[in-house]
This record gives C-alpha cells, sequence and structure tokens, in this order.
C-alpha cells in the first residue's frame, strides 16, 4: 500500500492523535515534532529517522527504517546507540540525517530532539 494511501486512512482518524485547542498533535513513534503532518510522519514514510533516549539513561537511540523487512513491522527498525559527548551526539545525528541522503528534511528536527 502507497505511503500516500496510508497517510489519507490515518490522517484523522488514529489512536495517536491529541486534538487539543484547534490543534491536531500525535504521540507516535519516531515523529521528532509531534506535529500531524505527513513529512513528520513515523508511522507511514518509507525513510523514517527517530530519536529517543537510551534506556540506560546514558545518550540517546537514532531510530532509523530498514530498506528490507517491510512485511515484518516488528523488525523493521535499526537503532543505534549514541553516548559520546554531545557535540559528537550532534555530528552523528546531523550526518546519519544529510551526510547519507536519507532524510536531509529532517536535519533539524532531529538534532533538536537530540539535545
Amino acid at each position: 500500500m502507497s505511503a500516500s494511501l496510508q497517510w489519507s486512512i490515518i490522517r484523522n482518524n488514529s489512536s495517536f492523535l491529541v486534538k487539543s485547542l484547534g490543534n491536531t498533535f500525535t504521540k507516535e513513534p519516531n515523529n521528532l515534532t509531534g506535529k500531524n503532518a505527513f513529512k513528520y510522519n513515523g508511522l507511514v514514510n518509507k525513510k523514517v529517522v527517530g530519536v529517543k533516549p537510551s534506556p540506560d539513561g546514558k545518550g540517546v537511540l537514532l531510530v532509523h527504517k530498514k530498506k528490507r523487512g517491510h512485511n515484518k513491522p516488528g523488525s523493521n527498525f535499526a537503532s543505534t546507540k549514541l553516548s559520546k559527548n554531545s557535540r559528537a551526539t550532534l555530528k552523528s545525528v546531523r550526518n546519519a540525517c544529510s551526510k547519507s541522503h536519507y532524510r536531509g528534511d529532517l536535519e533539524e528536527a532531529a538534532v533538536r530532539r537530540a539535545t
């Protein structure tokens, strides 16, 4: 199923939606900004970037979608732990997004989430 068709289905009807004072936000995983928009959606896009805190409390996890295994959603994501100093962590996030030509449009949002 195409990403645009999936987006048209879940755009207004999703268990992750939060509507407050005329704004629509979302709590879905791998959404960097919390906005309910196709660009930031972590469920339907082919290439997804997510930043979340590490379970042990040291550093962050950089999450991205694998190329293969799109029919197995449980093992579709790969995560990399970034636990160096803050400057090296931000550089790694920038390189993973834009230098590798993965999702350059999400670079600033990923850096903001990592800080």
